[in-house]
């Protein structure tokens, strides 16, 4: 948020919200932030988050001084250093170097906040445990520790409750799973990549075929309590032993085996990793992402008992100022006046009385979201295309939009990248459309392969990308032009 980077259609500020939970006063800021300093386009982030689009040269000080006084950024210590140091600081990217050490503090801080939890963590019936709290724990623990500002702002964790819904093909540098055990819970962990997956998923075994394609084993368990103490020690162990130019734990762990990384990291703790045959062959129960959609249950007991949330997407991830004024004022109306993002790029309102639900449903709908998992636009992703970003081959956006009126329905998901960075999608899609120049892609389908998959088509429009989506029986065109041809 405090390093504001050049895009193509203007400057780029991320907000990184704690757990993916928005209040709705901050929605409010927000949106008229990003009218007054921005081209008011607000995009939902793969990682739960916002970010602002198209800042204005010469606005960056003060968007960032009122997303700072209401509340948003890193923890209220540090973002006293940032309004003591705001007024000579140089925001942007490019004058990074000019900034006082307070700014970089602070800049340090937010960086590190990325950590990833249920959008349902605390509500949802199927969960373990409340993730909440402990999630309040590691994030303090991130900004407070001097050291892990050396951390990449790239550098994620997954504290994962047991939620059915549940975003878990992104990989992570380190991830924490609940499980259940004879004498209460306990977290698995593992390193880079994901918690390994149950074929059993409602979101069907080809979903968690692509999770486990990137999964790696649990390698210990440890109790709720003990948790800001490992990912401490883990965190220790990385920096200790990380290269300069070794920002990942995946590239950590080409340099040293699991053994000596682990064995560092006992030497920080004070108890016993259990690492027991038997965690090799954790998998983690079903997940079922279609949860953010429409009314859903929440949890029986506690604040929320007799409650709902009520989920929507809004197209390709993005909002205007005043949709997301719009939402806040749903929350308030109707809901605990607070929102929760989505590593979906959508948003869920919790709280919700079950005599308000429907009514709460009618207005997502109304502002424009999708509320079924069946709408063209909930299958979609595209990240910012040509418009926004100068690496893109194609103004995917747009596309995206073109092909939604083609998709056939019975394709789960297609992704469409302007160039092989895959901005939009930590995740692996079962179907990617990358563009080669504007208006054309190559089609990949995910299957086992490493990256984008296999591609089976090259060079094709929207329309023949389509055609070559829809299965056989029904393409309108030879069977060259199909994904199984």
């Amino acid at each position: 948020m405090l390093r504001i980077v050049a895009a193509r259609d203007g400057g780029l500020c991320r907000i990184k919200l704690p757990g993916g939970v928005l209040q709705a006063s901050e929605a409010r800021a927000i949106a008229d932030a990003a009218q007054r300093h921005a081209a008011g386009v607000i995009e939902l982030t793969n990682r739960a988050n916002l970010q602002l689009r198209g800042v204005r040269a010469g606005h960056e000080a003060a968007l960032i001084e009122a997303l700072i006084g209401a509340g948003l950024g890193p923890q209220a210590g540090l973002a006293q250093a940032w309004s003591g140091a705001a007024g000579s600081a140089a925001c942007s990217a490019a004058c990074a170097a000019l900034e006082p050490p307070a700014v970089l503090a602070v800049s340090a801080a937010d960086d590190v906040r990325n950590l990833m939890i249920s959008p349902s963590a605390g509500r949802d019936p199927h969960a373990l445990i409340d993730t909440t709290p402990l999630c309040a724990q590691i994030l303090t623990l991130l900004q407070s520790e001097p050291r892990f500002a050396a951390l990449s702002p790239k550098f994620a964790l997954l504290l994962d409750g047991g939620e059915r819904l549940a975003m878990l093909e992104h990989p992570h540098d380190v991830w924490l799973a609940a499980m259940d055990h004879a004498d209460g819970v306990r977290f698995v962990f593992g390193l880079a990549g994901c918690p390994p997956l149950s074929s059993e998923s409602e979101s069907g075994a080809g979903a968690a075929n692509r999770c486990n394609a990137t999964a790696t084993p649990a390698l210990g368990a440890v109790m709720p309590s003990q948790i800001p103490a490992l990912v401490k020690a883990l965190l220790d162990t990385f920096l200790d032993l990380a290269e300069p130019d070794q920002t990942r734990m995946r590239q950590l762990l080409a340099a040293h085996s699991l053994d000596t990384v682990l064995q560092r990291v006992q030497t920080y703790l004070d108890f016993p990793l259990s690492r027991a045959p038997a965690l090799s062959a954790w998998r983690r129960g079903a997940a079922d992402a279609s949860l953010r959609f429409g009314i859903q249950p929440q949890h029986k007991a506690g604040a929320g008992a007799g409650m709902y949330q009520v989920g929507g997407q809004p197209p390709l991830g993005r909002l205007d100022g005043a949709t997301l004024s719009a939402l806040a004022a749903l929350a308030d109306d109707l809901g605990s006046a607070t929102l929760r993002i989505t590593p979906w790029q959508s948003v869920l309102l919790p709280d919700v009385a079950a005599a308000a639900a429907s009514s709460v449903l009618a207005r997502l709908t109304a502002l424009g979201l999708a509320c079924e998992a069946s709408h063209p636009m909930a299958r979609l992703i595209a990240c910012a295309g040509s418009s926004g970003c100068a690496k893109s081959h194609a103004d995917t956006k747009a596309d995206a939009l073109h092909l939604a009126a083609h998709l056939p329905a019975d394709i789960a998901q297609v992704h469409l990248s302007g160039c092989p960075r895959s901005c939009a999608a930590a995740h692996c899609a079962p179907y990617t459309l990358l563009a080669v120049e504007p208006g054309r892609y190559d089609l990949y389908r995910r299957a086992d392969a490493p990256g984008f998959g296999h591609c089976v088509a090259h060079h094709l429009t929207i329309e023949q990308a389509a055609d070559a989506l829809a299965p056989p029986a029904r393409n309108p065109r030879s069977s060259r032009s199909s994904i199984d041809a």
